[in-house]
C-alpha cells in the first residue's frame, strides 16, 4: 500500500473533524503534518472528487470567518451546512472559542 498523497493526508484530517466543530486551514495543515501551508488547504479541498464525504465546510479561517464571498452561492451552502449540525454563524463568521476543535 502506497503513501497517502498530501492531498488524501488533508481529507482524512477533515474527515476526522466532528459534527458541529470547525477547524483552520491551519489546523488542518499541521494536523496533516504539512507545518505552515494553510494555503494549500483551499486546494487540496477545491480538488475532492464527485460523490465524497469530506466535510469542507467545517474548515475556515483562523479568525473564524468564513472564507468565500460573502452573498455567494458556496458561502451560502457552507453557512447552512454548518448552521444544520449547530454552528452558529453570524455575519459570516464562526465563535472560534464556541466552535473549534
Amino acid at each position: 500500500m502506497s503513501e497517502p498523497t498530501k492531498d488524501q493526508k488533508i481529507w482524512q484530517v477533515v474527515l476526522a473533524v466532528p459534527e458541529g466543530r470547525v477547524v483552520s486551514y491551519g489546523q488542518v495543515a499541521e494536523m496533516a503534518g504539512l507545518g505552515r501551508q494553510a494555503r494549500y488547504i483551499g486546494r487540496a479541498l477545491g480538488k475532492l472528487p464527485a460523490g465524497h464525504s469530506v466535510p469542507w465546510y467545517r474548515v475556515i479561517r483562523s479568525n473564524g470567518q468564513i472564507a468565500f464571498p460573502e452573498g455567494s452561492d458556496i458561502f451560502r451552502e457552507q453557512v447552512s451546512r454548518l448552521e444544520a449540525e449547530g454552528v452558529e454563524v453570524i455575519n459570516g463568521r464562526v465563535s472560534m472559542s464556541r466552535f473549534r476543535w
